[in-house]
């Protein structure tokens, strides 16, 4: 768990608001990151998984306790596609040296030479992974989650299908863009159908591969209009992932052009994620609508305070846990 977002739960749908007062003293949001849809769609053997009903009650108890504390709970369900079946990040690099399984991927193409080269997804398979996303959907929403967010970036399954330079596929899943988008739009409303109408359903993408002939901003803002249509509230905007050995130009706030221009040309609520560290930037960055929103992710492992912090610099009132109320002052 170590995302904050700003949001505040409004009318049948949430509105995203700014970072100064209105939002730091209202609803926080916190996701769990890639919560796997099926047991070989784990990026590694101990992602957090919700494939099972078993998985169910231990959530639940975690969602009631950010309940508790004021915030909103939200769950990011994903597939790893080719990245699927490697170490845990602090355990190595490539894949599972002993227990492994083999990946599932457009197309039978390994991300790297470390990584297993996965196997080329049958019909069946594809229509599988949909009525998993789907599913995972409603265990999330059994267990008291009440947002979800679609992890479709980064190099992992549903991003993988988009990009050219992963999905070589030469059926209905390939080729052109509508064939591309294919399956990342069958999920994204599949999972919008299953998802209660007054809470909403955000989906993240890689804006662009930073890869000559792969995916970019001008067909992001394309499917970024595409998933307006089936009813997707919110595209969180990230990048990269797809491909090894990219150069991607890292700094402040840098993928946050991506989020103000799918919001303008695709008519569509944002959110900028990526070195957003200083409560400053961030009120910047939704003031100014370049996002309707921001979310943190390694700034708040950095500090779990952050919100609290943030808070304070920009004059808003918060609310802080009852068991530290004694600090406040």
């Amino acid at each position: 768990m170590c995302q904050y977002s700003c949001v505040d739960g409004l009318a049948t749908r949430w509105h995203l608001v700014h970072l100064g007062s209105r939002a730091v003293g209202g609803a926080g949001l916190v996701m769990t990151e890639a919560t796997a849809v099926s047991s070989e769609g784990r990026i590694s053997p101990v992602d957090l998984g919700l494939w099972h009903d078993a998985q169910i009650a231990p959530l639940r108890d975690i969602a009631a306790f950010i309940k508790g504390q004021g915030a909103v709970p939200g769950m990011q369900l994903a597939h790893a596609g080719r990245k699927a079946s490697t170490e845990a990040p602090w355990a190595g690099q490539g894949a599972v040296k002993e227990g492994g399984w083999t990946p599932l991927a457009p197309s039978a193409v390994a991300y790297s030479a470390e990584y297993a080269v996965p196997q080329a997804m049958t019909p069946g398979d594809l229509d599988r992974v949909v009525a998993d996303f789907r599913a995972a959907a409603l265990r999330a929403l059994d267990a008291g989650f009440e947002l979800i967010e679609i992890h479709n970036a980064h190099g992992y399954l549903l991003h993988e299908f988009l990009s050219p330079l992963s999905n070589h596929r030469t059926d209905d899943y390939g080729g052109s863009f509508d064939n591309r988008a294919r399956l990342p739009l069958r999920v994204a409303s599949a999972v919008r159908e299953a998802w209660p109408a007054k809470w909403p359903v955000f989906i993240r993408i890689s804006a662009t591969d930073w890869a000559d002939g792969g995916w970019d901003v001008d067909q992001s803002v394309r499917f970024a209009q595409a998933l307006r249509e089936v009813g997707i509230d919110v595209v969180d905007c990230s990048s990269g992932g797809l491909v090894p050995g990219v150069r991607v130009p890292v700094g402040a706030g840098y993928q946050v052009p991506f989020a103000e221009r799918i919001r303008r040309e695709a008519s569509i609520p944002t959110v900028a994620v990526g070195m957003i560290t200083e409560p400053e930037q961030a009120e910047v960055i939704v003031a100014s609508e370049q996002a309707d929103a921001v979310m943190l992710a390694r700034e708040m492992l950095r500090d779990p305070y952050w919100p609290l912090h943030a808070a304070k610099v920009l004059n808003a009132e918060a609310r802080w846990p009852k068991q530290y109320e004694r600090a406040r002052h």
